[in-house]
C-alpha cells in the first residue's frame, strides 16, 4: 500500500466526523487537538460548508501540515495562496478554499478550539490585527 492510501485509512482512537463532505479525525493531546481532516476531490468551502456553517467566509485559522494534495485559499480582499503538500499550512480567518486535483486534501492541523487565533498569534481576519 502507498504512503497515499495509509494517509486515508480510519484512525484509531479518535474522535471521528463527517461534515459537509469532510471526514475529519480529533485527538485530544494536553491543551490542543490534532486533527486530521480529508478535503475530497471538488470540496469547496463556498459549496459545501457555507451553508452548513452560517458565515459567508470560513472564520476558522487552520495550522498544521499538507500532507497530501493541493489546496487554494482566496481571502475576501481577492489575495490567494495555493498549497502543495508536502508543506506547512497558516491559514488566516476569513477565507474562501478548494481542492485542486484529483486527490483527496490531508491536512494534520493543530487548533486550541475557539482559542487558535490568539494562542498562535495569527490575525483575526487576513490583513487585520491580531
Amino acid at each position: 500500500m502507498n504512503q497515499a492510501n495509509v494517509l486515508l485509512q480510519p484512525m484509531k482512537n479518535t474522535e471521528h466526523r463527517e461534515i459537509g463532505g469532510l471526514m475529519v479525525d480529533v485527538v485530544r493531546t494536553g491543551a490542543a487537538r490534532v486533527k486530521r481532516i480529508i478535503y475530497p476531490v471538488g470540496f469547496r468551502w463556498s459549496k459545501d460548508l457555507k451553508a452548513v456553517v452560517g458565515t459567508p467566509l470560513c472564520m476558522h485559522a487552520h495550522v498544521g501540515f499538507l500532507a497530501q494534495g493541493q489546496i487554494t485559499i482566496q481571502y475576501a480582499d481577492g489575495t490567494t495562496d495555493a498549497f502543495v503538500a508536502p508543506q506547512a499550512v497558516a491559514i488566516e480567518p476569513g477565507h474562501d478554499g478548494w481542492v485542486v486535483g484529483d486527490e483527496p486534501a490531508v491536512l494534520i492541523e493543530f487548533d486550541f478550539e475557539g482559542e487558535t487565533v490568539e494562542r498562535l498569534a495569527l490575525p483575526i481576519t487576513h490583513g487585520g490585527g491580531a
